[in-house]
């Protein structure tokens, strides 16, 4: 018995010991994890003035910065998520934003805004460079966006709402913490003590996906969540969207554009007039861009706007740029002193003139002076408002690579949004086709009309045909009006058909210098057009350009203008 006394003891002990060493297991397997998330790293915080952003729920890409106790965006981020009306002179230092009557602006690294001739102090640095970045600070940004944000500290992160819609909050039921991810071993984000409010952002079998009031996003065990319910936040409502009074008529506009070669030009204006119906605008190519310091070469004449009153026609000058020589768009337009000369001076003549209307023809824009550009008209659209001058923006037909344009700032802004429903074939193009098929027209319209207000939108027409010749790989075209196109045809015995896919009809034929194609724009392919005009009943019709035309397509115009 003795002997057997040490064995069993032994026995015990192994027993005891491998009970210990399950029993550990178990507690681990079971037991709660107490180890500490990095916040620095989970927020992705990047150095002491950083301020990672929880945009409703979620931690977005972009960052603020802290500085001097204030929070900024960059301009970036301002323009994305809170209003993109704010516009950088980079060239002279100044932040502006341009309203319906008049540019409020600051001067980069001060607190000081000016309105008109008044100036005020914000006690804060308004906006700011760090390297090449410009950052505005939130409050200021506040004055023009309804969105709310409250900061955070160890470590900074903000939460920012730009929208306050329904959401499912519960009461946290006893002291527990919120973990990176749903399970007892995730690292642990905060604490959360009883009482405290969440928002539940997703409910699992037995975690839920939360949010504390200090805008930490993890996980919750469901049996620490009790009281759910819906909530409705109260919406920020601070900032009233201004409104852009338009200077638009209770009538179809019938626009047609009258090419000016120069001052003797003017002259013509009665023999282009001579069999015209229901034309109720008139717009010469007076005005064209000169050097990039906001300049430009005229060829008006007030015995020119007097007879078209006369006539009962209302004059809405062209401003272009297509025959400007060696003038640099952005240079022109990105300096507020240059924009504001080339402004100051369109509206000093045509008021010197009684003009009733501009019409901005800016073509070929590059992508760096999209910006400048509606900056631009926002800024014009202010003169124009004030001495009741009608403002009209031409635009290429909407594709992917004309965005910049920003058409639905035009149409805010401006008075009306003029396509230019034509030249889907132009001079350089590597291929025939027709100048503006019915699909290309349509498009245009109801592209333009998902942007614009359709009583805003006029559609230009083309009194134009191109005349194509194909040669191997070369192609080439020449641009003739609708009676020259007929005196082609007929002296090359061209047989013509209606085309279904262009709405317009077509010929052809084989030379000895190659294929010759024509899509003929008639009083056919015309009526098309104006009746997916009238479909989308917008504002009118302009024409490109008097002098191309055969008088008897007015006659389809007059019953456009009458429907």
């Amino acid at each position: 018995m003795k002997k057997a006394i040490p064995v069993i003891i032994a026995i015990v002990l192994i027993v005891v010991v491998a009970g210990a060493g399950f029993g550990a297991k178990l507690l681990e397997k079971y037991s709660y994890s107490k180890e500490r998330a990095d916040l620095k790293e989970y927020f992705g915080v990047r150095g002491a003035d950083d301020v990672p952003v929880i945009l409703q729920d979620e931690r977005i890409e972009e960052h603020a910065k802290l500085w001097d106790g204030v929070c900024y965006f960059d301009l970036a981020t301002v323009h994305k998520y809170f209003n993109d009306r704010f516009y950088e002179d980079k060239k002279e230092g100044l932040l502006l934003y341009a309203l319906p009557d008049q540019v409020v602006r600051t001067q980069i690294g001060t607190d000081i805004l000016t309105r008109g001739d008044e100036s005020e102090a914000r006690g804060y640095v308004i906006a700011r460079y760090e390297g090449d970045m410009l950052y505005i600070a939130a409050d200021y940004v506040k004055e023009y966006a309804n969105f709310s944000y409250e900061l955070f500290y160890e470590p900074n992160h903000m939460q920012v709402y730009t929208e306050w819609n329904e959401r499912q909050v519960a009461t946290i039921a006893k002291d527990t913490q919120v973990r990176y991810q749903g399970g007892i071993k995730s690292d642990i984000l905060t604490d959360v003590s009883k009482g405290d409010e969440v928002v539940v952002l997703e409910e699992m079998e037995n975690w839920s996906k939360v949010k504390t009031k200090d805008a930490f996003i993890g996980y919750v065990e469901n049996k620490r969540l009790e009281e759910q319910s819906t909530q409705t936040p109260v919406p920020v409502t601070d900032y009233v969207e201004p409104v852009y009074e338009s200077n638009t008529r209770d009538y179809k506009i019938n626009l047609a554009w009258h090419g000016i070669g120069g001052v003797d030009g003017n002259e013509t204006l009665d023999g282009m007039l001579a069999d015209t119906k229901s034309i109720n605008v008139i717009s010469p190519t007076w005005f064209t861009l000169v050097g990039n310091e906001g300049d430009f070469s005229s060829f008006a004449t007030q015995s020119y706007v007097d007879k078209a009153h006369e006539r009962g026609l209302e004059v809405w000058a062209l401003v272009g740029n297509v025959e400007s020589v060696d003038v640099d768009m952005y240079e022109v337009l990105a300096g507020t002193t240059n924009r504001t000369h080339l402004i100051d001076g369109l509206i000093n003549t045509a008021l010197e003139y009684g003009l009733d209307g501009l019409n901005i023809d800016f073509e070929n824009i590059s992508l760096d002076a999209g910006e400048p550009f509606i900056q631009f008209i926002r800024e014009l659209s202010i003169p124009c408002r004030e001495h009741g001058i009608v403002l009209s923006v031409d635009n290429y037909v909407p594709m992917g690579h004309t965005d910049h344009y920003d058409r639905a700032e035009q149409g805010l802004v401006a008075d009306y949004v003029v396509i230019m429903g034509y030249d889907e074939h132009y001079a350089g193009s590597d291929e025939a086709g027709s100048v503006a098929s019915i699909d290309f027209v349509e498009r245009g319209i109801a592209d333009t009309v998902d942007q614009v207000p359709a009583e805003k939108v006029i559609n230009g027409i083309p009194f134009y045909t191109r005349i194509w010749q194909t040669s191997g790989t070369s192609v080439s075209s020449q641009a003739v009006g609708m009676e020259k196109a007929r005196a082609y045809i007929a002296e090359h015995g061209i047989t013509t058909r209606w085309d279904e896919e262009t709405c317009q009809n077509y010929g052809e034929y084989q030379s000895a210098d190659g294929f010759c194609q024509v899509w003929l724009e008639d009083v056919e392919s015309i009526r098309v057009k104006l009746n997916i005009m009238q479909k989308y009943g917008i504002a009118g019709v302009a024409e490109w350009k008097l002098g191309f035309e055969e008088p008897s397509v007015w006659d389809v115009i007059e019953e456009y203008m009458n429907q």
